[in-house]
């Protein structure tokens, strides 16, 4: 039912309207791009400006005729409006315009449910479909709308509304059951990494900022990127390995938007933990985009909002291949910590300068010093390099071993241990 898309684009009218209450407006250029990323072709673009949307038709009467026109015009299928609709605003639209009218949240809905792969995905897209179709049930059954009386046409009690209502909240009740027992797997899977002490790594950031293309250069997955809207739904993890600190896991994530739908938000909560419970957020910024500030307040703003907003964030400035004269590097605060890296998940410039940077920020508890081994303390030493931990080593007259060493503090600590080593007599060195 959700899943059926036509192959073809489909005619499209797009309105735009500048409220003047609106503080934080949408972005017209924004609204084609998810047109296009849906599959409509739009023909059009209506655009004007009011103080307060009309309670019954959202336009006023002139830029409504004004819209009649085009659509007859173009003969267009749907009419797609840059903002949110009230279930009565699109009914009566529809009524005035004989085609479909789709607002903002139903635009990104559609888009969420032609990217949805996997099975979880699915079951998240269509619970979000469902609680917003669930407001507008009544457009299709206006004919049933109320029970009808006398010999003969006496119903079983229930309208045809309230029967499809009853199945609705069955379904919804359903699919939150499902997702529960995702839910319930990925904690295990989560919980497990914690156990391991296996850091994750969340690429997180506004839709179309180049995450996808990111991962599959780190990763060398294949990974769906294109570019559009909304090309990542499902998450993908995959493990890599990080300089000074071993395993860690990386995930690609849904991109964000701005007013991303509350119901998608509540619809992705299981998705979304992967960015919650990530020990360092990776946020990818389009550096070559004309509204770059405004979408990184609204990439802020959505991990606040689902509880990952404490979370240490490392910005990646992407798409440097777009600018002429800007060179890969590291950004730096006062205290030296790296912040921000300019790269191209294209060309692949700037991708050690990331690790790098990566690196630095989880290796927050380093053990690195010089150790002096005995030359019984072999195991020692061939348990440190099989660690990767060993930079140099040198050996005196004496047969004792001098070896430089790079290691986390607790990999270095449970590695003496499991060896029944006295911690102290080596780890008495202050820990970068």
């Amino acid at each position: 039912m959700f899943f059926e898309r036509p192959e073809s684009g489909e005619c499209a009218i797009l309105v735009h309207i500048d409220l003047a209450d609106e503080a934080d407006q949408e972005s017209p250029r924004e609204l084609e791009e998810l047109a296009l990323s849906a599959g409509a072709d739009p023909v059009a673009f209506l655009t004007g400006s009011r103080h307060q949307p009309s309670p019954k038709f959202f336009l006023g009467s002139g830029k409504l005729d004004e819209l009649r026109q085009l659509v007859q015009l173009h003969q267009a299928e749907v009419v797609i409006f840059n903002h949110a609709l009230s279930p009565g605003q699109e009914r009566n639209i529809e009524r005035e315009m004989q085609c479909r009218v789709l607002d903002r949240t139903g635009l990104i809905l559609d888009i969420f449910a032609q990217r949805a792969r996997t099975h979880e995905g699915k079951l998240q897209v269509e619970l979000a479909q469902l609680e917003h179709m669930s407001t507008r049930l009544i457009r299709g059954w206006t004919h049933l709308e109320r029970q009808k009386g006398g010999i003969g046409l006496r119903g079983p009690g229930e309208t045809q509304l309230e029967t499809d209502r009853r199945l609705l909240r069955a379904r919804i009740k359903s699919i939150h059951s499902r997702l529960s027992r995702v839910r319930r797997q990925r904690d295990q899977s989560r919980r497990a990494r914690k156990r391991a002490e296996i850091p994750t790594l969340s690429l997180v950031g506004y839709t179309n900022a180049g995450k996808s293309t990111l991962f599959n250069r780190i990763t060398s997955s294949e990974v769906y990127a294109a570019d559009q809207l909304f090309a990542t739904l499902d998450p993908t993890l995959r493990r890599i390995d990080v300089a000074d600190v071993g395993p860690a896991i990386l995930a690609d994530t849904v991109g964000f938007i701005r007013h991303l739908p509350h119901k998608l938000v509540e619809s992705f909560r299981a998705t979304l933990q992967e960015t919650v419970d990530a020990t360092l957020l990776l946020h990818v910024i389009d550096c070559h985009d004309d509204e770059r500030q405004g979408n990184i307040e609204q990439v802020e703003e959505v991990l606040s909002e689902i509880g990952a907003g404490e979370i240490p964030v490392l910005q990646i400035y992407n798409k440097l291949d777009l600018f002429g004269d800007q060179a890969a590097r590291i950004d730096r605060n006062d205290q030296g910590e790296p912040i921000r890296v300019w790269v191209s998940a294209v060309t692949g410039e700037g991708l050690e300068l990331m690790a790098q940077a990566i690196s630095e920020r989880l290796a927050d508890d380093l053990f690195q010093d010089t150790l002096c081994l005995q030359p019984h303390e072999g195991q020692f030493r061939a348990q440190l390099y099989a660690q990767g931990a060993v930079v140099n080593e040198q050996v005196d007259e004496q047969g004792q071993m001098q070896l430089d060493v790079r290691l986390q503090r607790k990999d270095m600590l449970q590695l003496m241990s499991r060896l029944g080593l006295d911690p102290k007599r080596f780890i008495s060195v202050e820990v970068n």
